[in-house]
């Protein structure tokens, strides 16, 4: 593929000229998207085809670092990126957000783990689960996990995964929320993904038991949180990048993808398609559709600005050095909710415009409808929980009901 990315350090690209390229690509693959969409969806998997393509457009390599072989952008790289995908399927943008963040997260862990997951392998995609869906009980030189991952998107194609666990003491008591690196030989997977929407995800359950752990691929959930990882000290600014935030506002540039596709069919469809039951033999005639399409298309606009104002914040603490702190944190988790119930809204109001052809099969409003309202059902997307928590911020109530904040 040709690329102006990997140029002399004397005559390296700016930044925003590696998003652009970037998300040039994404953009470029949007026809292979939509054309896989339905298969993908028929077998519950993205075809080989979509994972290649994927790789090559440097997708999952999109938060690696550059000393692996990464581009080690931002967090506005990869919303952009993951919004272009969206436009041409969901479920393939959100495997590749999930693998590239996820990626991004076993880069907080000590550098021994970074070593093992990609130094032998540049191109490594890590899933994961953060719910402490595990036990681990301390042994010599680590911990021994045993396990149940529900939700593992894009579980197929890992090669490890990040998983939530909660450490017992030699006594039994918990001391400690974390994530735990694995290799996915290691571990079995349930084919469990059966679901409305978001099928080609193979969301699937992974499994383990009396799985080793050495004690450098483990990272405290509570410390994280708080911007504490325990990687060596490197001039890599991305991965300063604040916990929650940055494992939140991820969820919805596959939203902001579909809906800007739905908005796109029924736009383009509205121009030959007849109003039923009225005088308009065009629906763009009507001045009942111009008003929804544009409270759709304003709702779209809302989600975006939300979204790219958060991350943009997001990184910039990041290139300052300083997390953002409790007040700002509980900020972002709103509005990242908040942007994902605005695409619902959008989404809905423009199937109200299309009408029951909506639902066709053979059309793509349907699954864009399904797969964004599974998407936004992510437990990190829950607005009623963001909502919650930016109002006891707001108003000085301590009550923390989150660490992923």
């Amino acid at each position: 593929m040709n690329s102006t990315i990997g140029q002399e350090e004397t005559g390296a690209p700016s930044r925003e000229e590696i998003r652009a390229e970037l998300v040039g690509r994404a953009v470029a693959l949007q026809p292979l998207l939509r054309e896989q969409a339905a298969r993908g969806e028929s077998e519950r998997v993205l075809p080989t085809e979509v994972v290649d393509a994927l790789t090559e457009a440097g997708v999952f390599r999109l938060l690696t670092p550059r000393r692996y072989g990464g581009y080690e952008t931002d967090l506005r790289t990869l919303t952009e990126v993951s919004e272009a995908l969206g436009e041409g399927d969901g479920s393939a943008a959100w495997v590749g957000m999930i693998i590239s963040v996820t990626n991004w997260l076993a880069c907080l862990f000590p550098d021994k783990a970074q070593e093992e997951v990609f130094g032998a392998d540049p191109d490594a995609r890590v899933t994961g689960v953060a719910a402490p869906a595990g036990m681990g009980e301390r042994v010599p030189g680590g911990w021994r996990v045993s396990g149940r991952w529900s939700y593992n998107s894009g579980s197929p194609h890992a090669t490890w995964a990040a998983v939530g666990a909660l450490l017992k003491d030699d006594d039994g008591a918990v001391t400690d929320q974390a994530l735990v690196l694995i290799p996915a030989s290691d571990l079995d997977v349930e084919d469990t993904w059966h679901t409305a929407g978001m099928k080609a995800t193979a969301s699937n359950t992974l499994t383990g038991r009396d799985v080793f752990v050495p004690e450098h691929r483990v990272l405290s959930v509570p410390a994280a949180a708080e911007g504490v990882y325990p990687r060596a000290s490197r001039d890599e600014t991305l991965y300063g990048s604040t916990f929650g935030p940055m494992l939140l506002l991820c969820l919805v540039g596959p939203l902001l993808g579909l809906g800007k596709a739905a908005l796109n069919v029924v736009v383009e469809a509205a121009a030959a398609k007849p109003l039923s039951f009225t005088v308009h033999s065009r629906q763009a005639d009507s001045v009942g559709v111009q008003l929804q399409t544009a409270e759709a298309a304003l709702k779209l606009e809302t989600a975006c600005l939300h979204t790219y104002r958060a991350v943009d914040e997001v990184d910039r603490a990041a290139s300052s050095g300083a997390p953002l702190d409790y007040a700002a944190r509980a900020h972002v988790r709103a509005r990242a909710g908040f942007a994902a119930q605005q695409v619902l809204e959008a989404v809905g109001t423009l199937l109200n415009v299309h009408g029951a052809s909506s639902f066709a099969d053979a059309g793509p409003l349907q699954r864009i409808w399904r797969d964004a309202n599974v998407a936004a059902r992510h437990a990190g997307l829950v607005p009623a929980v963001g909502l919650e928590v930016y109002g006891k911020s707001l108003l000085g109530v301590s009550e923390r009901v989150s660490l992923m904040l």
